[in-house]
């Protein structure tokens, strides 16, 4: 080998064993309470979404869409408008829904398996850990342009009905819920944020 060629040599190796050296730049990490503090700075939203529910003994998902409503700390609504018109609004821990002429009004405290799965969303959207925490372990991803929340149930009544609901956004924005029950069968919304309740 040539000494310019030997000295190319060294210049590529000194280069290359800097690079390694250098520390690789990461986005900062993002703690519970840090994205429990943003989401509650929000007293109110209102959004609308898109769900695909995968039913196993359908070949085909479940789609509806429509608007979500939420007033900090207990009332969240949910407006299906596609494909047929559906209402669940739930104040307090009274849950309404309608259905065409139907309404029925269930307590919360009378359906645990479906307080542990409305107050996730809630509790997320008002930013209220401990509320959270009575019901689910709390595991947390990412960074403030993009996070990822995991709620795996702590009460078996809960567990026996929804295995997991994994909560994707950016900032102090959900995105995304996607639930997976634990028979198997799943489901996904996308959320879009409006400008201000209607």
């Amino acid at each position: 080998m040539t000494r310019p060629a030997q000295q190319r040599f060294r210049w590529c190796a000194l280069l290359w064993l800097a690079l390694l050296a250098s520390p690789v730049v990461q986005a900062a990490s993002l703690s519970i309470d840090q994205l429990m503090g943003g989401l509650a700075k929000n007293p109110q939203g209102a959004a609308t979404f898109t769900e695909k529910k995968f039913i196993s003994i359908l070949d085909q998902p479940i789609e509806s869409s429509g608007e979500l409503l939420f007033i900090a700390p207990a009332r969240l609504e949910k407006r299906t408008l596609r494909p047929k018109p559906e209402s669940m609004v739930l104040d307090g821990d009274t849950l309404t829904i309608e259905r065409g002429r139907r309404k029925h009004v269930l307590q919360l405290k009378d359906y645990p398996e479906v307080a542990g799965m409305i107050e996730s969303i809630r509790a997320t959207l008002a930013g209220d850990r401990k509320a959270l925490e009575r019901v689910y372990h709390l595991a947390l991803d990412g960074g403030d342009e993009r996070w990822t929340l995991v709620l795996t149930p702590l009460d078996p009544k809960v567990g026996a009905v929804i295995a997991r609901i994994r909560m994707e956004g950016a900032k102090d924005e959900v995105r995304s819920v996607e639930i997976l029950q634990a028979d198997g069968d799943h489901s996904l919304m996308v959320i879009e944020k409006r400008a201000s309740p209607r």
